[in-house]
C-alpha cells in the first residue's frame, strides 16, 4: 500500500499531536513491533489487536434526540465518503475493504457489495463520492490513483485510472453533467474528466496549482458554473481561485485550439492569513463563498462582489471530546473540515475534533452544533483516570457527510457507524440577543450587551455551559454577572473558563456580556458567538462587531 495515499489523514494526525491530542498515526502501514494479530477473517485483520478498538470501533451505535446512529454489520470497514440517491438510499465507501455499501432508511438495513477487483488487505482513503443520473455511484480511491464506478442495476464495479504525474491524491468528486470534477490534493490540480470505461478514450483537462509546493483543496460551482477552489501551503498562506470553465470551453470551441492559456480564465484572490488550512468550500444561495479552516475553530465567508472576508467561530469542543488526561490542552479547537450548503440556504459543516455536525443559517446568523453521541477514546487525551468514563471520551472521526433535505447523513470512520442528524427536530432552547445584533466599537472601548436563553417544552430543566467566543485576540468577550463582575474571559484558557447555568422552562435567562476592543484592534467587521451548549447540542447566535 502506498504511504502517500494516506497523506491527508496523517497530515491532520500530526496537527492534532502538536495540539496536545496525543494521537497515534492514523493508519499504520504495518503492525506495531511485538504486537499480536488475532486472525478473525474480517477486515479487522488489517490492524494488530492493540489498535482494533481505535480503528474498528469502541462501542455500539448510540442516539440522542437529534441524531441516530447505525452500526455497520461488517466490523472495521472504516466508512468515509457518503452520498444519497434519488430514492433516499444512503451509499458509502468502506476504506478498509474497498467496498461500497447501501443503507435503506426505511427498513434500516445494510447491503454491502463485494469489490472483486480490490486487492486482499488493501486500504485506501476514499474521500469523495457522488450519485450519477445513470443510477451509478462514483467514488475516489487515492491509494491506487483511481475513480470507481458502481452500477447499481447489475452490482458491478469498474475502475477508471486517474491521470497522475508524480504524487497524486484524488480527493473530492462531483458529477457535473457529462463530466466528473476531481481535486488532486497533493498532485496540486483540479481535473475535469469525460470518462469512458475505455482507458484510451478518457478525455481530461487539468488546471495546475498556481503555487509551488502547495496543495489543491476541494471545489464548488457557482450559478454560472464557475469553479471555485483553493491552493495553499500549510501555515504559509494561499489563494482562492475562480475558474471560468464555460468561457474557456467556448473559446476553445471557437478557436479550434485544444489548449488555451488557462490564466486568461482565472481570477485569483489572496486568502486571509487567519485561514491556514481551507479544506472545505461551498457557495450559498446569495452567491458568496464559505470555507472551513481545519487547524482552528473558524470558518470564513467571502463576497466576490466586494472581495471581503468575514471570519466566524464555532463553540469550544466539549471536554468529553478531548479528555485532557495530561492537562496540556489549553485551547482545544473544533477543526471544521468539509462544508456544504443545503436547499434552505443553510451552511453545514463537520467539526472533526469538536465531534459535531453543525448548521449555520446566514439569514438568521444562528449556529446549531449537533454532538455526535459516539466517541472513540483512541482519538483523544482519554483515560479512565480522568474521571470521564472511557466510553464517553474521544471523537468518532466524522470525515464526511451528505445533505438530503432536512437530514444530514454522515460516516464515523473510527466507530464503524453511519448516522443521521434530523434538523427538523425542535431545538431545546432559543437564543435571542436582547439589543441590536450589531454594535460599533472604537479602539480601546467596550460595550455591555445581553442575550436571552429560553428553554422550550417539553424540557423542564437543562444544564448548559455558556458560549461567548470571539475570533481575534484584540476583541475580548467576557460573561459578567448583573453587577458587572467578570465570570469568564476569552483571554483565559478555554478549558478553565466555562460558565454553566440551569435553564428552567417558562423562566428566560438573561446573560450579560462585555465586549471590548483593544487599542491595537484592526478596523473591520467581526463576529462573536453567544449561546449555550448542553451535552447533546449547542445553540448560538452571532453578534456583529464593527471597528471603524
Amino acid at each position: 500500500m502506498k504511504k502517500k495515499g494516506l497523506f491527508v489523514v496523517l497530515f491532520f494526525g500530526v496537527i492534532m499531536v502538536t495540539s496536545g491530542f496525543g494521537l497515534h498515526s492514523i493508519v499504520p502501514d504495518s503492525p506495531l513491533d511485538g504486537s499480536t494479530s488475532t486472525v478473525t477473517g474480517t477486515p479487522a485483520d488489517n490492524f494488530p489487536d492493540e489498535q482494533r478498538a481505535q480503528f474498528c470501533g469502541s462501542s455500539t451505535a448510540k442516539s440522542t434526540d437529534y441524531i441516530q446512529e447505525f452500526s455497520i454489520p461488517t466490523v472495521c470497514t472504516n466508512p468515509l465518503a457518503i452520498v444519497t440517491d434519488y430514492d433516499g438510499n444512503v451509499w458509502f465507501a468502506q476504506t478498509n475493504t474497498g467496498n461500497l455499501a447501501k443503507f435503506d432508511p426505511i427498513t434500516e438495513s445494510f447491503t454491502e457489495y463485494e469489490n472483486d477487483f480490490w486487492p486482499q488487505g488493501g486500504r485506501s482513503m476514499m474521500w469523495g463520492a457522488d450519485y450519477a443520473p445513470d443510477d451509478s455511484v462514483w467514488f475516489t480511491d487515492d491509494s491506487y490513483d483511481s475513480l470507481w464506478k458502481f452500477s447499481i442495476a447489475d452490482g458491478q464495479y469498474a475502475r477508471v485510472p486517474y491521470p497522475t504525474s508524480g504524487d497524486s491524491l484524488p480527493q473530492k468528486l462531483l458529477i457535473d453533467g457529462s463530466q466528473i470534477i476531481v481535486n488532486d490534493f497533493t498532485g496540486n490540480k483540479i481535473t475535469f474528466l469525460n470518462p469512458t470505461l475505455d482507458d484510451e478514450n478518457i478525455n481530461y483537462l487539468s488546471i495546475p496549482s498556481l503555487l509551488n509546493n502547495s496543495v489543491t483543496s476541494t471545489f464548488t460551482l457557482d450559478v454560472d458554473d464557475n469553479v471555485w477552489y483553493t491552493n495553499w501551503i500549510f501555515q504559509q498562506g494561499g489563494v482562492l481561485i475562480k475558474f471560468k470553465q464555460n468561457e474557456y470551453r467556448e473559446h476553445v470551441a471557437i478557436s479550434g485550439q485544444e489548449f488555451l492559456l488557462l490564466s486568461n480564465y482565472i481570477d485569483v484572490y489572496p486568502l486571509p492569513r487567519e485561514l491556514a488550512t481551507p479544506n472545505g468550500i461551498t457557495i450559498s444561495d446569495d452567491n458568496t463563498i464559505w470555507m472551513a479552516d481545519t487547524t482552528s475553530s473558524y470558518f470564513f465567508n467571502f463576497d466576490p462582489a466586494t472581495a471581503q472576508y468575514i471570519q466566524y467561530v464555532t463553540s469550544d469542543p466539549l471536554p468529553s471530546t478531548y479528555g485532557n488526561l495530561t492537562g496540556i490542552i489549553k485551547s482545544p479547537v473544533s477543526r471544521p473540515y468539509w462544508i456544504e450548503s443545503d436547499p434552505l440556504g443553510r451552511i453545514i459543516f463537520n467539526e472533526q475534533t469538536g465531534n459535531n455536525i453543525s448548521v449555520m443559517d446566514p439569514k438568521t446568523q444562528s449556529l446549531v452544533e449537533y454532538q455526535i453521541p459516539s466517541k472513540n477514546p483512541g482519538w483523544g487525551d482519554c483515560d479512565i483516570g480522568t474521571g470521564i468514563p472511557l466510553a464517553d471520551c474521544g471523537i468518532a472521526q466524522v470525515f464526511d457527510f451528505t445533505v438530503d433535505d432536512k437530514k444530514i447523513w454522515f460516516t464515523e470512520w473510527a466507530e464503524n457507524n453511519i448516522g443521521v442528524v434530523d434538523t427538523s427536530v425542535p431545538l431545546p432552547f432559543e437564543v435571542l440577543i436582547s439589543s441590536d445584533d450589531t454594535i460599533v466599537l472604537a479602539n480601546g472601548t467596550s460595550q455591555n450587551i445581553s442575550f436571552i436563553m429560553s428553554l422550550q417544552p417539553p424540557h423542564d430543566l437543562l444544564d448548559v455551559s455558556l458560549i461567548a467566543s470571539s475570533t481575534h485576540d484584540f476583541l475580548d468577550v467576557g460573561i459578567v454577572d448583573a453587577s458587572g463582575v467578570n465570570l469568564s474571559d476569552s483571554s483565559t484558557d478555554l478549558v478553565d473558563s466555562a460558565v454553566t447555568l440551569q435553564l428552567t422552562v417558562g423562566v428566560p435567562a438573561q446573560i450579560f456580556v462585555t465586549v471590548a476592543a483593544s487599542e491595537d484592534a484592526l478596523p473591520g467587521t467581526y463576529k462573536i458567538l453567544l449561546g449555550g451548549q448542553s451535552s447533546d447540542i449547542a445553540v448560538s447566535k452571532y453578534l456583529t462587531v464593527h471597528i471603524p
